[in-house]
């Protein structure tokens, strides 16, 4: 390789996308990579053929890549879409639960937040304690 590939990333990704495609193509034509990369003694047609099937292996490569690129993208596009549908839920169940918690848990969440404190212990103490209260607030008197 020289220098003229690191001028750019992109350049550097397609100077190793040639090198692999020639040891690939080598490898296919049982001959040795340095042979079919440095043999200037060779004829001008078998140099042109071989070029020829660098580009056809650079080009399936590029289609493999591509491929593989968009099945993934797909993959993220579904993701970022249940976690959109996850968030919305989320902050729904937020804001009814603001809604339910009296003036006091709410400001003692509060405190919570600005002091920084964190501890799992109140927390789950905390987390327990308001479906309580939500079913006592939401069942109401039975008689």
């Amino acid at each position: 390789m020289n220098s003229q590939c690191y001028s750019v990333a992109m350049d550097l990704g397609v100077c190793q996308l040639r090198n692999f495609s020639i040891s690939f193509l080598s490898s296919l034509l049982g001959t040795e990579t340095s042979s079919v990369r440095l043999d200037n003694s060779s004829s001008g047609a078998s140099v042109v053929a071989i070029d020829n099937k660098i580009e056809q292996a650079m080009d399936l490569v590029k289609s493999h890549l591509m491929y593989a690129v968009r099945e993934e993208v797909e993959v993220l596009k579904e993701q970022i879409k249940e976690l959109i549908e996850r968030n919305s839920q989320l902050e729904q169940e937020n804001n009814l639960l603001k809604t339910l918690a009296s003036p006091e848990q709410l400001a003692q969440f509060q405190a919570q937040v600005q002091s920084g404190s964190s501890a799992l212990s109140t927390q789950g103490v905390q987390q327990s304690a308001v479906p309580a209260q939500l079913s006592a607030q939401t069942s109401g008197p039975l008689a």
